[in-house]
């Protein structure tokens, strides 16, 4: 007769076993013969997927989202907030009453002046949007399909806690992204790609921040659901293709080897993450197929590289743009394109308009190509950055600001043609139905058909969220 802790062991490993011997056979199945959802199967079939939203807690508008992140600050008011007034007080003192007692980056301690909007705004499409005319693509071709909210404010002041805060819904390291927790509640729609994929594109109009992969990490989450980056330029993932003497019966030789091995080690440790593991082989495995074929570009029209002005593969945010929306046609939950760009502290009429010119066609391109193929509707497209700039010159560019800045929204449940908030008469902080970063998430969850309380994950006592304990969904800004 077995101990009773003898028993527990026993019970445990064969819960493993149970959990994942299935649930990898199933995934095996799935990325050879490809008509199942391979991730789908052994997510819930499993029990590896313990956060599945199932059934959705409200209806849902949108089945992905695709971020397309303004990395560096962009200035919202030489893009989407003009201000007269600003322009009126240029070279003169900036009141104390706006900035007395508020938290300013570099400008701390200096004498503050007053610094006007850069370029001219004009009232575009049939919905009347004040844009600057730094961008002409989104102007003349998706104002009637965006949402501008002018009202966004922050907590972080500093570009990497900034990213962290607007990607995690926190200051503090080590929290999921907001790409892991959809591919957590939601899964994925491909099979043989992640449910979550990052590009990065870099301009030369402005100081180019790094931008660290823990803002694509699934923190307390499994560490299946981290985002994957995709290269723009070369091999789209590191290490995917097949080494030199090598074939796909020979690598499925090896992916089976060690899932054996790991099961054998999982038996002895009874480690979740072994589970976690297994299911990235296999996922690696099938996208020594799916990568090449996803960055193949041959069966594209020449209207479409028109459209984007890209060729493709040259490692450009229109290039990301255009491989996004492949990346959506294929399933991929959530896709996010970050251009490392918009660090303005010095030049800034010139660098910024430099730096919309690398962005504006690409975006109003995705827009529109989304819409031909009936797939906007479907996707929540948002157009952001981590924090503004400010109304106040650092010589002849504008520092960091946490106050106010301005995003757009557009697809998946959004009313296009609106603005939605209002920053005071200099730019400075957002007065009218202002926004956190919690109410962004919260939307955004909403329209994938989740309630963002409900979508949690119980870790060192506590439950977690994206929105941590607050959040508003924002009902002005559904269609």
């Amino acid at each position: 007769m077995p101990t009773r802790d003898a028993l527990q062991t026993i019970l445990a490993r064969r819960a493993f076993f149970s959990k994942t011997s299935g649930g990898l056979g199933a995934l095996a199945l799935g990325s050879m013969l490809q008509p199942l959802n391979a991730a789908a199967v052994t997510e819930s079939a499993s029990g590896l997927w313990p956060g599945g939203v199932r059934p959705f807690h409200v209806p849902p508008k949108a089945k992905r989202v695709i971020w397309l992140y303004m990395a560096g600050g962009m200035t919202h008011l030489d893009t989407f907030d003009y201000k007269p007034k600003l322009a009126e007080m240029t070279g003169q003192p900036m009141p104390e009453s706006f900035t007395k007692g508020q938290q300013i980056a570099q400008l701390q301690g200096q004498s503050l002046k007053c610094f006007g909007p850069q370029h001219v705004f004009k009232r575009v499409g049939e919905s009347g949007q004040e844009i600057s005319d730094i961008f002409p693509e989104i102007s003349s071709r998706i104002a009637d399909r965006i949402a501008i909210v002018r009202s966004m404010h922050t907590e972080a002041i500093n570009h990497d806690p900034a990213h962290t805060f607007m990607n995690t819904g926190s200051m503090i390291s080590g929290r999921p992204a907001a790409g892991s927790w959809l591919w957590y509640g939601l899964g994925n729609d491909a099979h043989d790609l992640p449910g979550f994929v990052v590009m990065v594109s870099t301009g030369k109009f402005g100081q180019s921040q790094p931008i660290a992969s823990r803002q694509w990490h699934s923190g307390l989450l499994p560490s299946r659901f981290q985002g994957v980056e995709f290269r723009s330029k070369g091999d789209a993932v590191l290490y995917v293709s097949a080494p030199p003497g090598t074939d796909l019966n020979r690598q499925r030789d090896v992916v089976n080897a060690v899932s054996k091995l790991d099961r054998l080690r999982g038996e002895v440790v009874e480690d979740a993450e072994i589970a976690a593991r297994l299911a990235q082989y296999e996922l690696a495995f099938a996208m020594q197929s799916s990568v090449p074929n996803l960055v193949d570009l041959s069966d594209e029209p020449q209207s479409t590289f028109d459209l984007y002005g890209t060729k493709g593969g040259d490692g450009s945010f229109a290039s990301n743009c255009l491989l996004a929306r492949r990346l959506a046609e294929r399933g991929v939950r959530f896709i996010q394109l970050y251009h490392r760009d918009w660090d303005h502290h010095g030049s800034v009429k010139d660098h910024v308009k430099g730096t919309a010119a690398e962005v504006d066609r690409g975006a109003a391109a995705l827009v529109e190509d989304l819409a031909r193929r009936g797939m906007l509707d479907e996707t929540l497209i948002v157009f952001g950055t981590e924090f503004g700039r400010t109304p106040m010159a650092q010589g002849n560019g504008r520092d960091h600001h946490m106050k106010a800045f301005s995003i757009w929204l557009a697809g998946g449940g959004i009313k296009g043609g609106i603005t939605y908030g209002a920053t005071d008469e200099l730019g400075y902080a957002a007065v009218e139905n202002a926004l956190t970063v919690h109410d962004l998430h919260a939307t955004m969850l909403h329209l994938l058909g989740i309630d963002h309380t409900r979508l949690t994950i119980r870790a060192q006592g506590r439950d977690f969220r994206l929105t941590d304990v607050s959040g508003r969904v924002v009902g002005d800004l559904l269609a």
